[in-house]
């Protein structure tokens, strides 16, 4: 059940990496309506940014490797995006899908076999959950790669490219204090 059909008077105030208005939070962004704000981190929709980006910096990388957990909800967008981006950049992608932690040691190997240049770790919250040990995994083999969050890049990975997790819970707290303001 949704927060939305489980209420209409009480305020809900939430905060999604996932499309609030696909997964009817909110009629649209810039107008949510009803009992319902809160804050998308978009993060899904950087993807091919985080590319151009990482083949700005690795212009010689003809292959890019993209870890997605196939779990994640948006994990058919993601691959879609960096796929249409790879194309128009002219470059390769190797898709690679971890949706536990047993799986990293495989993606890793076939991201070496296949001679990658460089990674794009997808925005995922398993990912991102486990960003210590996907930066020292591409420390140790040694492979340049771009994270959603800059906690990774924080962690010791080379570079980030999204929404900062901190504002994004502190603008959650400033609705939640109008809200209770009245």
């Amino acid at each position: 059940m949704s927060p939305k059909a489980a209420t209409t008077t009480v305020p809900i105030v939430f905060v999604t990496g996932a499309d609030p208005v696909r997964d009817d939070l909110v009629r649209s962004l810039n107008r949510p309506g009803g009992n319902v704000t809160g804050i998308h981190q978009f993060t899904t929709g950087l993807e091919a940014k985080r590319l151009g980006l990482l083949h700005e910096l690795i212009p010689n990388a003809t292959m890019i490797a993209v870890l997605v957990n196939p779990d994640y909800p948006d994990a058919d967008t993601q691959i879609k995006e960096v796929q249409a981006a790879a194309r128009a950049l002219g470059v390769q992608v190797q898709v690679l899908k971890a949706s536990g932690e047993r799986d990293f040691d495989t993606a890793f190997a076939t991201l070496i076999q296949q001679r990658a240049g460089a990674l794009l770790v997808a925005s995922d919250p398993f990912l991102f959950s486990r960003r210590d040990q996907l930066v020292a995994q591409a420390a140790r083999h040694p492979v340049p790669a771009i994270y959603q969050f800059r906690e990774s890049a924080v962690s010791g990975g080379l570079m980030s490219y999204g929404t900062r997790i901190t504002d994004s819970y502190h603008q959650v707290g400033i609705y939640t204090g109008r809200i209770l303001r009245g």
